[in-house]
């Protein structure tokens, strides 16, 4: 017998099932990377996350002869509704057992929600923001995940087929070996710089003067992202509530070898931000660094052999003046310097042709590619 519960967004108890859920579905797997606890509980957490200002959610558990064997989130994003004239209805946070049924039992909950608020399509996985994991791995099942990316098994494609969801974008993760560091780009690094009037912050020792200096930097990086990301696809506005949040994460993992920010009169107008992969930390840590992931963090903070891309950003107003070039050049040298070999780019949407003709030249491999997928809540196959 297969039941579904809602459960709320004020019970930490119910909370802590649901995001323990994923941490025992994946248990033993050698590729999936769990969330932190932590970061999960402030994503649903309205006092926490600013975006539930223009975002309402619903948290759903199933339930088959007694044990928890699903689960999925139901987003309604107002904002990113209103900005792009849809009438869309998000999910996120779609685990379950192989059992198809189950996986039909949670969408049936946010087909009735959808139906409620007069949308026209479910779309997923998409969380509030472009800042979250996004889409469903469909290619790549034996790779590593990284810690801004989805892991699922490879049937939860099959569930989707079955339910009739039709693909809306994919993105595309690569994969490549750190390249040594190449004069050509140095000279043209250099000749930017002196052409633009650029110059690179230096961020170790920003650091070292406090951290309200380096914060306003990191501030503008996100504000750069907040426009050079806009034009995408789901991507809504974040607001100065959520780029703190941000922010709080980014000094978790920041090593300032990984770091490129590309300053003009003082202010950031080009951006690349780099972390060690922590894969080894989430799976030990089971959700938590503390106790059981605290070696493996440091090891990961220390001794760095592979790095994820988190992004890149350029302001308008600074596109195709060479401040790009600058920061692959300045990325490279730092993954030189504290001996990293591989670097793995995060989600890039196929069609975003831009960005993809930045690795071209470093022999990037193609590892996994992730769906949001789509389905009609009046469709055939929704009752």
């Amino acid at each position: 017998m297969i039941e579904v519960k809602q459960i709320s967004l004020d019970s930490k108890k119910d909370k802590k099932k649901f995001f323990k859920f994923l941490i025992d579905l994946y248990k033993g797997n050698p590729y999936a990377c769990p969330n932190l606890y932590t970061d999960e509980f402030a994503e649903f957490d309205p006092e926490k996350n600013d975006a539930f200002r223009f975002a309402d959610c619903k948290m759903f558990l199933a339930y088959k002869d007694g044990k928890i064997a699903g689960r999925i989130a139901g987003i309604w994003h107002r904002g990113a509704n209103e900005k792009f004239g849809y009438k869309q209805l998000r999910f996120t946070r779609f685990d379950v057992i192989d059992d198809f049924e189950v996986t039909k039992a949670l969408f049936a909950e946010l087909y009735k929600w959808a139906r409620e608020l007069g949308m026209e399509e479910i779309i997923g996985p998409m969380s509030f923001s472009d800042l979250n994991e996004e889409g469903m791995l469909i290619e790549g099942f034996d790779k590593d995940s990284t810690y801004i990316e989805i892991y699922n098994y490879p049937y939860y494609v099959e569930h989707m087929e079955k339910l009739g969801a039709y693909k809306v974008v994919d993105w595309e993760c690569y994969r490549m070996a750190v390249p040594p560091v190449d004069p050509k780009f140095e000279r043209l690094n250099n000749m930017v710089m002196e052409r633009e009037g650029y110059e690179v912050l230096d961020v170790r020792k920003t650091r070292k003067k406090g951290k309200k200096y380096l914060s306003r930097y990191i501030m503008e990086c996100l504000d750069v992202l907040d426009e050079a990301y806009a034009p995408l696809y789901g991507v809504s506005p974040i607001n100065e509530k959520q780029k703190r949040r941000e922010m709080a994460t980014i000094y978790q993992i920041l090593i300032p070898e990984l770091a490129c920010l590309v300053l003009k009169d003082d202010h950031v107008v080009a951006y690349g931000f780099m972390m060690p992969s922590i894969n080894e930390v989430m799976r030990k840590g089971r959700g938590s660094v503390f106790p059981r992931g605290i070696i493996p963090y440091i090891k990961a903070m220390t001794h760095c052999k592979v790095a994820d891309m988190m992004s890149i950003g350029v302001t308008k107003a600074h596109n195709n003046k060479g401040a790009v070039a600058m920061i692959i050049h300045n990325c490279i040298v730092g993954l030189n310097k504290i001996g990293v070999e591989y670097l793995e780019t995060g989600p890039m949407l196929e069609h975003n042709t831009h960005i993809q003709n930045l690795w071209k030249r470093f022999n990037p491999e193609l590892v996994k590619r992730r769906r949001c997928w789509g389905l009609k809540v009046n469709g055939e196959n929704n009752d």
